[in-house]
């Protein structure tokens, strides 16, 4: 079992910015890639960013390449999220999640094992 839990979010202005942690704990060893994901109210669990633990490869939705920044410490077994340029279409519960398989496809929720409960970011225009 891996338990993640998520931090870091908040109200912020339009073009400001927050950073996200997400902390796992338990079987971290096992631990493939991480990513992050957000929900909004009424949409589909979408896909934000991914993070691959042995070389650290990243992955970005289009929305957000260029304004967000995925990263990770194996040390403290922690993934971070640095969001910049914040628009209020970004607005939405982000989730953290694992995959302890290592699949080749990293921007399905399928791809992963393992959820944290999430932390809700508001962009105000």
């Amino acid at each position: 079992q891996v338990q993640l839990v998520e931090s870091g979010g908040g109200l912020v202005q339009a073009g400001g910015s927050l950073r996200l942690s997400c902390a796992a704990s338990g079987r971290t060893f096992s631990i493939r890639a991480m990513g992050w994901f957000r929900q909004a109210p009424g949409k589909e669990r979408e896909f934000v960013a991914a993070i691959t633990w042995s070389n650290s490869n990243t992955y970005y939705a289009d929305s957000v390449k260029g304004r967000f920044t995925i990263s990770r410490d194996n040390t403290k077994n922690t993934v971070y999220l640095q969001m910049n340029s914040l628009k209020p279409e970004d607005t939405g519960v982000y989730h953290c999640a694992a995959d302890v398989i290592g699949r080749w496809i990293l921007s399905t929720p399928s791809a992963y094992d393992y959820w944290g409960q999430g932390t809700q970011v508001t962009v105000s225009s």
